[in-house]
């Protein structure tokens, strides 16, 4: 199967070396749990186990991704956070534990080109645009507390969820907190709110009776966002009304990290490990070829102090290589113009030291 169609964000090659990848009727019980050192209350959901079915065979949607096919899947009980990880929570974290995001490692990452000034993001371009999106523009010191940039900040955003975050990242701050990330199937299940194969958590029409129910694009994708949600970026993780489990932002806001390697083609047989409580595709064999279908991190030029080299990837048992981590939700980047990716089934993948002012993720807790 060729490679899925590029998503809204863009990729940066992936190093094993210096980035290891950590290999009924429902009914939501409400819990705060407060965790000792973050001296901040958490609201998880407590979600029973039980069968769904997962994906979509959406015609207007990316079979490439592996959205499909539609399959019955079980699950076992777990909790689950209400929300995307604030940047509050993940500052706790960091004044905890002193540690350093991957984009602070490499000294830049990658910015929405209208998160900076017209003058800024021109004298970026020649070097620092994604060819396969140029909308996103490799920015020196951007990173989860400044996310668009060194004179950036989030002071007045604390209770937006935490961006310029990779899933290595992601992992680090789910042990601190003793959690983890959803599985791909734990997290759709849950974004679903207990309804059964509707495009969002509310339905199949994005904007019913007129009403926003999410933060994604309108206007024209990428040179003109009306904000006519209120919202040109990201909004804060419980700005929209909940699913009817209690989740927030399940469709649009920030892409959001789960566990499982990305492969359009694992899920497809039936068997026991891809329908009974699946934690997606593992590793079989290493393959000495390097790369992926995104964008990577170049060798040389100003922005790219910190390059990895390419290494070795991973191969699933389909023959897939696994140089990706699955990504949910879409963002406020989304648009139907170019991607409809913030439907529940929908999926893309980007490597696991990857991170983006749109890419966030949120906790479960085994019961």
């Amino acid at each position: 199967m060729s490679a899925p169609k590029a998503c809204c964000t863009p990729s940066v090659s992936s190093n094993p070396g210096s980035s290891p990848a950590y290999t009924g009727p429902l009914q939501a019980v409400l819990e705060p749990i407060r965790h000792a050192d973050q001296g901040s209350t958490d609201v998880m959901i407590e979600l029973p186990g039980g069968s769904f079915l997962m994906g979509t065979d959406y015609p207007k949607g990316f079979p490439d991704d592996g959205e499909g096919p539609v399959r019955e899947v079980t699950l076992r009980p777990f909790w689950i956070d209400a929300t995307s990880v604030t940047n509050a929570q993940f500052a706790a974290f960091i004044k905890d534990t002193g540690y350093t995001t991957e984009a602070e490692r490499f000294g830049w990452s990658f910015v929405f080109h209208l998160h900076l000034s017209k003058k800024f993001a021109e004298s970026l371009r020649k070097d620092a645009t994604v060819p396969q999106t140029p909308w996103w523009l490799a920015v020196p010191g951007a990173k989860w507390d400044r996310p668009h940039g060194e004179r950036s900040s989030i002071k007045a955003i604390m209770d937006h969820p935490v961006v310029q975050v990779s899933w290595n990242d992601a992992m680090e701050y789910a042990r601190w907190a003793g959690k983890r990330l959803p599985t791909e199937a734990e997290w759709e299940y849950a974004s679903r709110g207990g309804k059964e194969q509707t495009i969002f958590p509310w339905g199949d029409v994005l904007e019913p009776r007129g009403q926003h129910r999410c933060n994604v694009w309108q206007g024209k994708f990428p040179t003109n966002n009306t904000a006519d949600d209120g919202y040109v970026g990201t909004c804060p993780v419980t700005a929209f009304s909940p699913n009817g489990f209690g989740l927030h932002n399940t469709s649009g806001n920030v892409w959001e990290w789960v566990s499982d390697w990305f492969s359009p083609t694992w899920h497809v047989e039936a068997s026991t490990e891809t329908r009974d409580n699946p934690f997606g595709p593992q590793p079989v064999k290493p393959q000495n070829e390097a790369g992926c279908c995104g964008a990577q991190r170049q060798s040389t030029g100003s922005n790219t102090p910190n390059a990895k080299p390419q290494a070795a990837t991973l191969i699933d048992s389909t023959g897939y290589r696994l140089t990706h981590k699955v990504q949910k939700g879409g963002s406020y980047l989304c648009h139907d113009s170019y991607c409809n990716r913030y439907r529940l089934g929908a999926r893309t993948g980007n490597t696991p030291d990857s991170a983006t002012t749109n890419n966030g993720f949120r906790c479960v807790r085994d019961i």
